[in-house]
Order: C-alpha cells, then sequence, then structure tokens
C-alpha cells in the first residue's frame, strides 16, 4: 500500500511541474507576441522634414497626366485596371540612393517567380521635374537589362512629369522630400509601394533591400489573392503585415493559440494515461474464501 501512495504522489508532482512548466511557457509566448514600441530616431535638421508616411487603402489620383519614356503622354490610371503595381520613387540624376533603391528591387523582383508585366506592373517616377524622357528611357534600358525577364518592357515604366503633378502624386502617398539648393540634390526616403489594380495603397515597404518573401506575399495580398499558390495561402495566414516595421512577421496570436492547444493536449493525455497506469498498479483485495 504504500508503494501505491508514493506512486500516487510521484505522479501528482509530475503533473503540478508540467502545469508549472505549461503557465511559464505561455507567458514568455505572451512577453513575445507583444509589439515593440520603435523609437523616433534622432535625425539632421536637413532629414526631419523628409518622410515616407502611410496611407493604407488611399486612393491614387488616376487621372494625373504624365510623360513615359518616350515623351508620349499618358494617364497615371493607363497603368492600373488589371495587376497590382509596384511604385517606386527615384530621380534619374540621383548618384546616391536612387541607384541603390532601383537595384535592391531589381535583385529581389529576381528571387520572384512572378513577372513584371504578367503577374504586376512597376512604376518609377522621377519626382525631379527637371529630368526628361530621354534619361527616363536611359534609366528603363538600364534596368531592364538588369532584371532579364522576357515582357519586362511592356511591365516596367519610367514616368516624368511637371511640378505640380510630382506633388499631387507624392503627397497623396505619403512620399516627402526636399530639395537641397546648396547641394543641388534631393534629400528623400527610401521604400516602394505595392498598390491594388484600383489604385489604391495596398502595402509600404522601407529601406533599399526587400525580401523576396515579403514582396510576394504584398504581391498576392495586393492582388486580392488572384496571384500565387496554395501554398502562398498558407503562408499569408501564418504570417501578417504589421505596418509598424513595413514587414510581415509570424501571427504569434495564431502561434500562441495553437502552442496552447498542443500543449493541454499533451498534458491531458499524459495525465489521463498517469492516472490510469496508477490505478492499474494499486494492490487488489484478496477474494474472500
Amino acid at each position: 500500500m504504500a508503494l501505491g501512495n508514493q506512486q500516487a504522489g510521484s505522479t501528482r508532482q509530475r503533473v503540478v511541474f508540467l502545469l508549472t512548466v505549461y503557465c511559464l511557457l505561455l507567458a514568455l509566448f505572451s512577453i513575445l507576441a507583444s509589439p515593440a514600441r520603435a523609437h523616433d530616431d534622432d535625425r539632421p535638421p536637413a532629414l526631419r522634414g523628409v518622410a515616407l508616411e502611410q496611407k493604407l487603402g488611399e486612393q491614387l489620383p488616376l487621372g494625373l497626366g504624365l510623360q513615359d519614356e518616350t515623351g508620349r503622354t499618358v494617364h497615371l490610371g493607363d497603368y492600373f485596371g488589371t495587376r497590382p503595381v509596384i511604385l517606386t520613387f527615384a530621380y534619374y540624376q540621383c548618384q546616391d540612393l536612387c541607384p541603390l533603391l532601383l537595384d535592391g528591387v531589381v535583385r529581389s523582383l529576381r528571387s520572384l517567380s512572378f513577372d513584371a508585366g504578367n503577374e504586376f506592373n512597376i512604376l518609377t517616377v522621377s519626382f525631379d521635374p527637371r529630368d526628361t524622357p530621354s534619361l527616363a528611357a536611359a534609366k528603363k534600358d538600364d534596368f531592364l537589362q538588369r532584371y532579364a525577364r522576357p515582357g519586362a518592357k511592356e511591365g516596367w515604366h519610367f514616368l516624368t512629369g511637371n511640378q505640380a503633378t510630382i506633388q499631387r502624386l507624392t503627397e497623396a502617398v505619403g512620399f516627402r522630400y526636399n530639395y537641397d539648393t546648396q547641394k543641388g540634390r534631393y534629400a528623400h526616403a527610401t521604400g516602394i509601394m505595392l498598390l491594388t489594380p484600383e489604385g489604391k495603397i495596398a502595402r509600404y515597404f522601407y529601406g533599399i533591400e526587400f525580401s523576396p518573401r515579403d514582396l510576394r506575399l504584398g504581391l498576392i495580398e495586393a492582388s486580392a489573392n488572384r496571384i500565387g499558390s496554395p501554398i502562398d495561402q498558407l503562408l499569408l495566414f501564418c504570417y501578417h503585415y504589421d505596418p509598424a516595421t513595413g514587414k510581415y512577421g509570424l501571427l504569434i496570436t495564431n502561434v500562441i493559440r495553437l502552442a496552447g492547444i498542443a500543449t493541454a493536449l499533451a498534458l491531458g493525455t499524459y495525465i489521463f494515461v498517469m492516472l490510469r497506469w496508477e490505478s492499474e498498479q494499486k494492490p487488489k483485495s484478496p477474494k474472500s474464501a
């Protein structure tokens, strides 16, 4: 009988220990799920007016008149209607960030199975009103050679416009920049925007390097799931876009739920098995003669 009591006590200790570990894991997951708070960076005065302000869901002014790389007058809406659009801003005489931005876009796009001109379009718009269609054409030739995908000529367009048009478009998407008259160049933010086929802002990605996974998921969401595979749909269930970071991150709340369910099932199974084993180990009372 003493042996049975010891076994029962040992079983209860294991159960208490596992429940304690379970609670500690839940507390740890809760800490990891807490959103990180970014502190405002201390930027120099020349850059304090420069920003890429998110305006998710805003409609672009599709009636804006621009010029394409051939000098032809076009409207912004000419490039919308059937596919999502990647929008980039770069002035064509820039020797600093703009080439790095476009080079980062090319590297990310070359890692995707999606093709410009097929699953999506790209618009690169100069925010320098002095840029000409001939400069735009030279940039287009350069980056199409780097991209090296068939059909990209009809899917990637380099546009120019006058000051009023540029200002209206950049304000619509929250792209803020300054012109340094002393240095003769622009201070500007770097990043790209994903737009729906209807011309609404769907996603912002910051910097000059873009995760191919994030770009792919963003294009799928911007297209309202009209492109992509079932595996992409599974990834979208596991990842979500965080506007604060401009990236896709693991959906911790779903992970916590799944981990909690799995742990509870494992604990329940363990407790059931141990209690059943304990009952089987109890000595049976002798039958009366």
